[in-house]
């Protein structure tokens, strides 16, 4: 296309539609599942797709079943199908096993709700024969410890033979007397021998099952509480693996004067090849330009007074609708400055899709901004402490803006303090920064949730209560 030709603009809806919605993601899933399973009638297969939501695969491998309690609650938490194909397979042929998981893991509860499988594969070629037969999980958890702590587990544990739950004399003992009366200990296949035994086999496998599944493996230590483990397990499986879409991040950064706004706006733009958006070198470019909008703009900043929402939406909106700005994103700041103009932006469609609230004290925002100044030559900006002027002749023509006073800065701080929490309010997923850091490490903080995707969201507190 030839934008000079004939200007276009991409409608804000569209790219905030396909966020919100990951078409990309669903497009993904749709062909990945269409070559997996070949149907005879595409259209209908994805037809039968669409209706259903996509679901969240999670193997689990390890090696006692002590172990599986954790993956066991995690499952039932996040209304998943937990399935423990340890003991039941032992002497099935490999080609059979994959037939029988690969007919329940079609069945609609496993697709809508997601599935946990336990204790398979084993081994390499366990691993490949469920790829052959499109049982790709998205997450891949390994429980590990000592070998010592394993035989320990095995040898003490205790089966309720009428619920099956299983028990361990010293970490895993029953509630009710009941209960403890018609455990059962262990059989000849999980004694001491035997365990160890199962662990050499495990040790030989264990390697080539890693590379296998090299890309989306998490190895975590199961020696420790079983809360522990499942919030370490579940932090991994609500983690969401890097897309292949198109990334044009819409950024938005908050915070008091001083905070360092404008500096890590530019950092994040020229890494990431963002258009970087000041809403007032926007507003003094309009009055620049001497169009209609302009001349309606130029008065109120001669006068020093605020310009209108109307007035800076209008030239906000323009400039976000640019082709470079939906096809690069961008990174916007100093603007909204309380809830009101916010709620106008998203009125406009304009929606960011990372918002970060740049956080500091007043007295650092009065250290760093009343001893600041700008050298009316070059325009280089200097600080009496951070960064002092090179010589006395610099020094000597430095000016001071206006804004920038003592009296003019408290107004400027209350006025933040005071529409923040209502921000804070608009924006619940924003993430919080402190700003007092150095600034390249706010950058690497701002840059770590920009690249990376949102974590699924889930309550995870009362999970944990539950498990206590």
């Amino acid at each position: 296309m030839d934008e000079t030709a004939k200007p276009l603009r991409i409608p804000p809806e569209m790219a905030t539609y396909a966020d919100k919605h990951e078409i990309f993601d669903l497009m993904q899933f749709l062909m990945t599942s269409l070559t997996t399973d070949k149907p005879d009638d595409p259209i209908q297969y994805l037809i039968g797709l669409l209706k259903e939501s996509s679901p969240d695969g999670n193997f689990s491998m390890n090696y006692t079943e002590n172990q599986l309690k954790p993956l066991d609650k995690s499952s039932r938490d996040r209304n998943l199908n937990f399935m423990f194909c340890f003991c039941i397979l032992q002497d099935i042929p490999c080609e059979l096993w994959v037939k029988l998981i690969r007919q329940r893991l079609s069945k609609t509860d496993c697709f809508q709700r997601g599935w946990v499988l336990a204790g398979i594969p084993r081994t390499r070629e366990e691993a490949l024969c469920l790829q052959e037969a499109g049982v790709i999980p998205e997450h891949v958890v390994m429980l590990e410890a000592p070998d010592a702590v394993l035989i320990e587990r095995s040898l003490g544990k205790r089966i309720d033979p009428v619920t099956g739950d299983i028990y361990h004399v010293t970490f895993i003992q029953p509630d009710s007397q009941e209960v403890e009366s018609r455990l059962t200990g262990p059989e000849i296949h999980v004694m001491e021998e035997h365990t160890v035994s199962e662990l050499l086999k495990y040790h030989r496998s264990v390697f080539l099952l890693q590379r296998t599944y090299q890309n989306c493996l998490k190895k975590i230590n199961a020696d420790q509480p079983d809360v522990d483990v499942f919030t370490q397990v579940l932090t991994h499986v609500m983690s969401r693996h890097h897309s292949a879409a198109l990334h044009a991040p819409r950024v938005l950064l908050i915070g008091p004067p001083g905070s360092g706004k404008g500096q890590q706006a530019r950092l994040i733009a020229e890494k990431y090849d963002l258009v970087n958006i000041h809403c007032g070198e926007l507003l003094r470019a309009a009055s620049a330009d001497e169009t209609s909008v302009g001349e309606l703009i130029k008065p109120y900043l001669e006068s020093g007074l605020q310009v209108p929402d109307n007035l800076v939406l209008q030239v906000l909106t323009d400039r976000l609708s640019k082709l470079d700005c939906t096809t690069r994103g961008w990174v916007l700041h100093s603007f909204p400055r309380d809830v009101e103009q916010a709620q106008k932006l998203r009125a406009s469609n304009f929606i960011p899709s990372r918002v970060f609230f740049l956080e500091m004290t007043a007295d650092v925002a009065m250290e760093r901004i009343a001893l600041r100044s700008v050298d009316p030559v070059t325009g280089e900006r200097y600080h009496s402490v951070y960064k002092p002027p090179p010589s006395e002749r610099v020094q000597a023509r430095l000016r001071h803006k206006p804004k920038d006073s003592e009296g003019q800065l408290r107004i400027r701080l209350k006025d933040y303090w005071k529409s923040a929490p209502l921000l804070h309010e608009f924006y619940p997923d924003a993430v919080n920064v402190n700003a007092e850091l150095p600034p390249h490490s706010i950058f690497e903080l701002l840059e770590s949730h920009v690249v990376r995707r949102l974590p699924r969201r889930l309550s995870v507190s009362g999970m944990i209560q539950n498990m206590s």
